[in-house]
């Protein structure tokens, strides 16, 4: 499987937020630890739905935890 183009800051928000387990993030946005997993290495790209909510967790704006690679502007 291809490594997504979303980029995102997951990891180091966790651990900007009282060092944040995966458990409990997936909790708190209703998926499994295993998503959380995925996302954060780059090898699933959450829907636009849990991407609000991850953002909102971290009080964040998608932006802020989500970006996108394009290399096509290179």
């Amino acid at each position: 499987m291809a490594k997504s183009k979303v980029k995102n800051e997951i990891r180091m928000l966790r651990f900007m937020n009282d060092e944040m387990t995966q458990q409990a993030l997936a909790e708190a946005v209703g998926v499994s630890r295993q998503t959380i997993v995925a996302i954060e290495k780059g090898n699933y790209s959450p829907s636009l739905e849990l991407a609000f909510k991850l953002a909102r967790v971290f009080g964040k704006q998608l932006d802020e935890v989500f970006s996108y690679d394009d290399d096509s502007k290179k």
